[in-house]
């Protein structure tokens, strides 16, 4: 038998020096570690958990041998088919994470020393003699993964690909005496090294760990113990080019890893100037001044007033948050009053033009009951078929014939499937539910001018607009507040002392009530703005004096006239950016003759959330810029270039949009351009 024996000793030596460089790598991350600990400062300073952590894994690879092998070497193969085989081989790496607090997503990345070795299942040769094959396969392995923490917790699984470069592939052949031949000498045991051998491996891996926290929150080191089991599936894991023979591995270890908190800042401290408090006797100090009201623009809002019932999918009855008459209620109800009439579900911004709008089928039965000759036509657009739609309709006919008595024939019903714009497109994928809630509507339509609007062509566009006033300012309270609290239990009186900047002293009391007020005119006189000290004095009941500080500011200028601005706005469909010609005339007819001389025009465009964001901006900022088109064009047909003009776009900014979105006639309110028109100060 001749056996062709390669020590490797490059192979032997590379893997001593990458595992030295391994327990240098540890021993460092300890020392700087200990270094670190040291010098943290007071334990009242809470840190965050790092983003990064650095260190070293190690672990047992649980290895099973699959698939057959024979041919050792060039020079040798053995007498007998190994088959099967397991053992346990050493796994350490140093490691990299990344992955945010309180997030799902992340990275690790652990690159070292990894060891597959194992004893082939004994086998017996043709001469009746027990064989072993034991194998020391060992490589370097890179092996980058995704991180998933499925609940936001400790808890993590990851998976991803392993690249492994072979590094040691000596093998031991023992062949063993026949047991009926006690006098034969066994043969010694053969080493030496596969041939064949795959250089680079490419697999993968999945696995899950748990991160244990070994620092208090206090600690800027965070230390992190992480035990960890992955599985190896045979896949790729082929050790060898010829032959079936295959590795898959369970590996169980556990990593030590290490990273740097961030200070989280401690709240800011809350001082309250304007209150004082004497710790014996008892007493709270404090004042409220009036305050002079800043000047607020009345604005009137022409609003328009949107031709759509949507209803909830799956439901043919108008939703509770419309509002809904009693016959006995109809006298009373009136366009310009509609406050009222508040809705259930009253949305919360922009509540007035919500309450203008959840009135809309009072208006349309209001309108056609002063306007006998009007007709209309109710369009019940659903998902579910035209018949479905067509009862919709029919709920909202029932409702204007039971409760506002209009004569049935005037009011004709269809149903659809789409209404004529529709929001959901064809082939679209994305916020379909949205989309099919804006959908579920029943559209009205009239060919007559005091339903609809009167510059709008054809029976399908808004219904003619609602005039809305802002609510007329309260004055501003003339009086100045002055609170003792606990001063009953604790003084005899209490008076004040008022000093202006001139040094001038105005008294005021004794009082024995914990509450006064004092008209500011009396501590003011002239000018009308100034600054005071104020020292309550009280006498406690067993003739101790306490004093008490405190400063106090008055503004009683008397607040200018409020400015007029007139405010329009258009909406548009799903989509749709270009003023059509509905809006254009609109536009010029009705909004271009109102603008102020030497005025301001100042144009707004937003949509809903339906979309990307950077989509929606540029989207809204082309409606505005459309709409200063055909704004400009009127003023120059006009002859007028005195008017500036301000254009802004937000697209689906939540904190800036004029109505909310949870609803789809507030997502449909939100697809608009408002305009102001402001006069020249």
């Amino acid at each position: 038998m001749n056996l062709k024996i390669n020590s490797n000793k490059g192979s032997h030596v590379m893997g001593s020096l990458y595992i030295l460089a391994i327990k240098s790598l540890l021993i460092s991350v300890f020392i700087l570690a200990g270094m670190q600990v040291s010098v943290q400062g007071q334990d009242t300073i809470k840190y965050t958990k790092p983003s990064w952590y650095f260190g070293a894994a190690a672990g047992a690879n649980l290895n099973f041998y699959r698939g057959s092998t024979q041919e050792l070497n060039s020079t040798f193969s053995v007498p007998a088919i190994f088959h099967n085989g397991s053992g346990v081989g050493l796994y350490a790496a140093p490691l990299v994470e990344f992955h945010r607090p309180n997030t799902v997503l992340g990275f690790m990345l652990q690159a070292g020393y990894d060891n597959r070795k194992g004893s082939f299942d004994e086998i017996v040769t043709p001469c009746n003699c027990p064989a072993d094959l034991k194998t020391n396969l060992s490589y370097i392995t890179i092996e980058p993964s995704i991180r998933i923490a499925p609940f936001k917790s400790n808890f993590y699984i990851y998976a991803g690909p392993r690249v492994a470069f072979n590094l040691g592939k000596s093998f031991t052949y023992t062949q063993k005496t026949n047991p009926d031949f006690l006098a034969q000498v066994a043969e010694p045991d053969l080493k030496g090294d596969f041939s064949h051998m795959n250089a680079i491996l490419l697999s993968m891996q999945v696995g899950a760990g748990y991160d244990i926290q070994l620092s208090s929150e206090y600690k800027k080191i965070k230390w992190v113990l992480s035990p960890f089991v992955s599985y190896h599936p045979y896949f790729g894991q082929d050790p060898r080019s010829i032959e079936s023979w295959n590795i898959t591995t369970v590996r169980v270890g556990v990593a030590l890893k290490l990273g740097r908190g961030h200070e989280i800042p401690a709240p800011p401290k809350v001082e309250m100037p304007m209150i004082a408090k004497v710790i014996e006797p008892e007493v709270t100090f404090s004042l409220s001044a009036p305050i002079i009201v800043p000047v607020r623009s009345k604005v009137k809002e022409i609003f328009p007033l949107r031709n759509y019932i949507f209803f909830n999918l799956g439901s043919t009855e108008i939703p509770d948050r419309y509002v809904l008459l009693r016959k006995d209620q109809v006298k009373d109800f009136k366009e310009d009053q509609l406050d009222v009439f508040v809705p259930k579900n009253q949305s919360g911004r922009s509540a007035r033009q919500m309450v203008v709008y959840y009135n809309v089928i009072n208006i349309l039965g209001d309108r056609m009951g002063r306007n006998p000759m009007s007709l209309i036509r109710l369009v019940g657009s659903s998902a579910k078929g035209p018949k479905d739609g067509k009862l919709m309709a029919e709920s909202v006919k029932t409702y204007l014939v039971n409760v506002f008595g209009i004569n049935p024939t005037r009011i004709a019903i269809e149903g659809r499937r789409k209404p004529l714009l529709p929001s959901e497109k064809p082939g679209g994928t994305k916020e379909l539910e949205l989309l099919r809630e804006g959908d579920q509507r029943v559209s009205i339509e009239s060919g007559s001018p005091v339903i609809l609007n009167e510059f709008q062509a054809g029976t399908a566009g808004t219904l003619r607009p609602v005039d809305i006033y802002a609510p007329k300012e309260s004055d501003p309270e003339k009086n100045v507040n002055f609170v003792a609290k606990g001063s009953n239990e604790a003084y005899n009186s209490w008076s004040m002392e008022i000093t202006d900047k001139n040094g001038q002293v105005k008294n005021f009391g004794p009082y024995t009530q914990e509450m006064v007020s004092i008209p500011a005119q009396a501590i003011l006189s002239t000018p009308e703005e100034a600054d005071f000290n104020v020292t309550m004095v009280g006498q406690s009941k067993s003739g101790n004096v306490f004093k008490q500080d405190s400063k106090l500011h008055l503004d009683m200028r008397t607040p200018p006239a409020p400015e007029e601005l007139s405010r329009f706005s258009i909406i548009y469909e799903f989509d749709n950016y270009q003023a059509i010609n509905i809006y254009e005339k609109y536009l010029t007819d009705v909004i271009v003759p109102k603008i102020p001389k030497d005025g301001k025009v100042i144009i707004r465009g937003y949509t809903d959330v339906i979309g990307e964001e950077a989509y929606n901006l540029k989207l809204s900022l082309d409606r505005s810029n459309d709409v200063k088109k055909i704004l400009e064009a009127g003023l120059a047909q006009a002859g007028r270039k005195d008017v500036t003009f301000e254009v802004y776009g937000f697209g689906e900014d939540d904190s800036k949009s004029p109505f909310e979105n949870k609803y789809p006639e507030e997502r449909f309110y939100n697809r608009t351009v408002v305009i102001d028109l402001v006069p020249n100060k």
